[in-house]
């Protein structure tokens, strides 16, 4: 079922890559940190990058909730590294959209693109959560 969403999404994600200059890569991944749609990258490298956001995004919530009038939840990161930029956003429950960029890129067009593209498709990158067997 993983490959088959992501054979279907990654048409989306290439939108973004092509709308944006300097994207590298881009992933969308569950909470639980498997990758369920990939563009630009190998599944390999998409599937670590997944392992990494989750943990990423569970630290991100954990300093969400020392706002007081917060609601506890992450919508957007960004790191800036040596060689480009990562941004990890909330993409619906359960779901998030992770991007790596070249330094070169307008990180003003990157935001607005991510959140276009989650606005369009957030019900589909939405990842329902898994029954116990």
């Amino acid at each position: 079922m993983a490959t088959q969403q992501r054979l279907n999404m990654n048409w989306m994600l290439e939108g973004l890559a092509s709308s944006v200059p300097h994207t590298r890569d881009v992933v969308v991944l569950s909470s639980d940190g498997l990758c369920m749609a990939q563009y630009g990258t190998d599944e390999e490298t998409a599937d670590r990058l997944a392992a990494a956001c989750a943990g990423l995004q569970s630290l991100s919530a954990a300093i969400a909730t020392e706002f007081p009038y917060g609601d506890g939840r992450m919508k957007l990161v960004v790191i800036e590294v040596n060689g480009g930029f990562f941004y990890l956003m909330a993409a619906g429950a359960g779901a998030y959209l992770a991007v790596l960029a070249d330094d070169e890129v307008d990180a003003g067009l990157m935001g607005q693109g991510m959140r276009d593209l989650v606005a369009r498709i957030g019900q589909h990158l939405t990842s329902p959560p898994r029954a116990d067997r």
